[in-house]
């Protein structure tokens, strides 16, 4: 073999590196196609997953058909609305002991209050004594609540005994002694053409011949109350009961979520709660005005719940949850995109929605005129959660709850 023969063998049987890297030219065409395999492949699962949801979301009916409404600009949470951690001085009482004390009235030092299970209850001291049951047993699921009854607004009539507003089954005068209940109206009845669905608070005048009640809804019951806050519908009303005459009478309609309920002092006119509209509305009900209505306060900070007379000539309102400013309000945001109401009510039920409202206690003394004078906070509801009523005795505040498992007492003396 010549020189020019092995330079060619030597050429042809040159070794080669050996790397973990590909030649790129080689491989091109395959990577693009497993690309685009990848891709459809993950764009068809999306869709298979996505479009049983899609038609279920086309098929199901909403259970709400909520309104377009328009609420103010939340005033700003300064001055008397300023946020402070007031209402964490509160100490509890009956912890675990009893759930949804939602009102709260007085005879002496004994306290007394309706609970989610259906009972009249006397808080003696430490103690908790049962005055009586308006509804039977079963209680405790949703479908019972009907049956079992929601003891919510409860006075102290001029007499001593107990008027109670319950949700479902009607408006009731209590022995407090012996527990004697006697029913004043029934729960579900037509009253000018439109049922009792939802009866919430009541007031009594001082001789104890009239009774003005809340009906928050003809269309939701009690246990549907996100329903009807979301939906917004003016189907709420004040109601007259005399008690001599049993006569039944409509005083006030088209009440977006009437609420708590307050007699003024001349008695001829009631606050009342327009829960959804975030205001406090004043109708008349005797005297020259009666039949109208204007507004004692607007566009508050919150959403109201019960109305109660302060020790200052004022008025105490509970609110439970908030329209931050700064901040963002969910309700405010949904009053005017009525179409995201009904998608996100076709997906979630009630009680997954109540774990995305964010909690914050608020309470407020008001004076004629709509003034704030002073009010009490807790960011998160940390301590007192869920507030419905303030009842002022003796110098401290009992705090009522629609769904916490005790009440908050807050002793004016140190905050």
């Amino acid at each position: 073999m010549n020189e020019s023969e092995g330079l060619r063998f030597r050429r042809l049987h040159r070794p080669q590196v050996i790397t973990d890297e590909l030649p790129e030219h080689r491989y091109k065409g395959s990577g693009t196609y497993s690309g685009k395999v990848f891709q459809v492949t993950l764009l068809s699962l999306g869709g298979f997953l996505l479009l049983p949801l899609l038609v279920i979301i086309l098929i199901l009916e909403s259970p709400i058909h909520p309104e377009v409404f328009t609420l103010k600009e939340p005033p700003l949470m300064k001055g008397c609305w300023e946020p402070n951690l007031k209402l964490r001085e509160a100490q509890r009482l009956f912890e675990d002991q009893i759930v949804g004390p939602e009102s709260i009235a007085n005879i002496g030092d004994v306290l007394f209050s309706g609970t989610a299970d259906g009972k009249i209850v006397k808080l003696v001291g430490r103690r908790i004594h049962t005055v009586t049951r308006l509804g039977k047993l079963p209680c405790g699921s949703r479908e019972e609540e009907s049956s079992c009854g929601r003891p919510l607004g409860i006075r102290v009539g001029p007499n001593g005994t107990l008027f109670v507003a319950d949700a479902y089954l009607g408006l009731f005068e209590v022995n407090p002694t012996t527990g004697e209940a006697t029913r004043l109206v029934s729960g579900g009845q037509v009253v000018a053409g439109r049922k009792l669905s939802f009866i919430n608070d009541v007031a009594v005048t001082q001789d104890g011949k009239k009774l003005y009640f809340t009906d928050s809804s003809s269309r939701w019951q009690r246990r549907d109350y996100l329903n009807l806050i979301m939906e917004a519908t003016a189907d709420g009303r004040v109601l007259e009961l005399d008690t001599e005459t049993r006569e039944l009478s409509v005083v006030m309609e088209n009440l977006r979520f009437p609420n708590g309920i307050q007699l003024l002092p001349d008695e001829e006119s009631v606050l009342v709660a327009e829960t959804t509209m975030a205001r406090i509305r004043r109708v008349h009900v005797a005297g020259l005005n009666k039949g109208g209505m204007d507004t004692f306060m607007d566009n508050l900070p919150g959403f109201p719940d019960n109305i109660r007379p302060s020790s200052s000539g004022g008025y105490w309102v509970a609110m439970s949850a908030v329209r931050p400013n700064p901040g963002f309000s969910m309700l405010d945001f949904l009053s005017q995109r009525p179409w995201i109401k009904k998608l996100i009510f076709k997906l979630f039920s009630q009680d997954v929605l109540m774990k995305f409202v964010p909690r914050y206690s608020l309470v407020a003394e008001l004076h004629d005129g709509g003034v704030c004078t002073r009010s009490f906070h807790d960011p998160n509801g940390l301590v007192a959660a869920y507030v419905s009523e303030v009842h002022e005795h003796d110098g401290s505040l009992y705090l009522g709850s629609f769904r916490s498992p005790y009440i908050a007492k807050l002793d004016l003396r140190k905050v």
